[in-house]
């Protein structure tokens, strides 16, 4: 068996900085059960509720064009102005709103809605528009990316109530399908790092309840598979096994959040380039950190052309300093951290600090408190956002019923946001991933 080290595609800033909630494990059970639901009786709620207008607007219609007429009782006004000879129209300055649906998720306080504070990766502009693509799946009787499995090869889950483990209060225990750790080699697929959590967090996190943040595709399933360790460390072994685990069972995404050293090349990792081609034929669509080294060349195993490779960005659109590019990079997506050099890139400021991605893990030292920590920023934050969104366009029906992982990435390829220079380049791949594009049933399928 070949031992390699392998790294988990995450950098840590100088300092873990705790978030200000711990949620008792006691409210745990099943409070995230009814995400879909929530999220689907929001937007009918929305689209149903009696039309707001301007107050004291009546819009008028007549041979001379439209104008505002300001009256005191708009009802009232509206009715006699539209009796008038040469009225065409006589309206109330009615209120239109953005169609994608804001959750109350609080964030780390008590405000409704307050997961946008620091969820800036989830935001319109330089994030990838989660609020319209939760809108696109609802319309799509499909929210969150319901009855899509996504499997998290990583350093377990906070899946269950196990010994000293607990579940994550903002997963509810119908989100996972069965795992396997081949780190123990038993049935139990525990996290014991934090790592794994906050990567499936990313994905799945319970959204539209009153608990933490939100996750990307809230209606998925997660199928845990540890291959990592407590250090964030595994074999090419393990790895493989995993990957051959997860096509066999059902998942569709495969997220890989790490990254083999930059002198790591295809010839001493046959046995996961082997899985990784194994997977795509069953039609599972593997996701990968691009790596974390700043290097001019993406990292195993997310270099195989068998896998969909991902860089990052910070808060401000800039490719982020650490992250591998090169020819082999297709997608960048929210990783957080600070700006890269880039000259002539309108949106980077060398040296300039952006967030972190935030969502709900705990500390390696304690798996029972969770928590919202900074500290997380990497390619390994970025490759989950794509897993996600590309659990969201199968889920969406866009593409068939079954789409093949090779169609799954050119929409997701297609429908990104340019960014950098115009076309495919080795800062951003094809551009930066746009969830609310990749599911919007309007664009065409090329």
């Amino acid at each position: 068996m070949l031992r390699s080290r392998l790294l988990p595609a995450l950098l840590l800033s100088s300092a873990i900085v705790a978030g200000t909630i711990g949620v008792p494990a006691a409210s745990a059970g099943g409070v995230a059960s009814g995400d879909a639901r929530a999220a689907s009786a929001a937007l009918k709620a929305a689209a149903s509720a009696p039309a707001e207008y301007r107050a004291g607007e009546v819009v008028v219609r007549d041979a001379t064009g439209e104008r505002v007429v300001r009256v005191r009782d708009v009802a009232q006004a509206a009715q006699s102005l539209s009796s008038r000879p040469g009225v065409r129209s006589a309206t109330p300055n009615f209120l239109a709103r953005a169609s994608g649906w804001i959750p109350p998720d609080p964030g780390r306080g008590a405000e409704i809605g307050g997961w946008q504070k620091l969820q800036w990766n989830f935001l319109p502009e330089t994030g990838v528009n989660a609020p319209e693509a939760w809108a696109n799946l609802a319309r799509a009787g499909r929210p969150g990316g319901k009855g899509v499995v996504v499997a998290v090869l990583d350093t377990g889950v906070a899946y269950a109530n196990r010994g000293r483990f607990r579940r994550s209060p903002d997963f509810s225990k119908a989100r996972f399908v069965r795992g396997w750790d081949f780190v123990e080699d038993d049935a139990y697929p525990n996290d014991d790092n934090g790592h794994g959590t906050h990567v499936a967090s990313t994905i799945a996190e319970g959204t539209g309840n009153t608990i933490g943040l939100t996750g990307l595709a809230y209606g998925v399933k997660i199928m845990p598979v540890k291959v990592l360790d407590s250090q964030g460390e595994g074999d090419s072994q393990q790895i493989a096994d995993g990957i051959r685990f997860a096509a066999k069972n059902g998942a569709q995404v495969i997220n890989l959040s790490f990254e083999f050293p930059s002198e790591i090349t295809k010839s001493q990792i046959p046995n996961i380039l082997d899985a990784i081609r194994y997977a795509r034929k069953r039609g599972t669509l593997v996701v990968g950190a691009s790596g974390n080294a700043a290097a001019a060349a993406v990292a195993y195993p997310a270099r195989s052309s068998d896998v969909l490779s991902v860089g990052a960005t910070t808060q401000y659109g800039c490719q982020a300093d650490y992250s591998n590019e090169g020819s082999d990079l297709d997608l960048v997506a929210p990783g957080g951290g600070i700006d890269a050099a880039l000259e002539g890139d309108p949106n980077c400021q060398a040296a300039r600090t952006g967030m972190d991605i935030f969502q709900m893990t705990f500390r390696a030292s304690s798996p029972r408190r969770f928590l919202l920590p900074s500290g997380y920023i990497g390619t390994s934050m970025a490759a989950p956002h794509v897993a996600a969104t590309a659990a969201l366009v199968i889920a969406s029906g866009i593409l068939g019923p079954k789409p093949s992982p090779a169609a799954i990435e050119r929409r997701l390829e297609l429908t990104s946001t340019d960014v950098g220079p115009a076309g495919r380049d080795p800062h951003y791949g094809w551009g930066r991933l746009n969830a609310a594009r990749a599911t919007d049933p309007t664009i065409p399928v090329i």
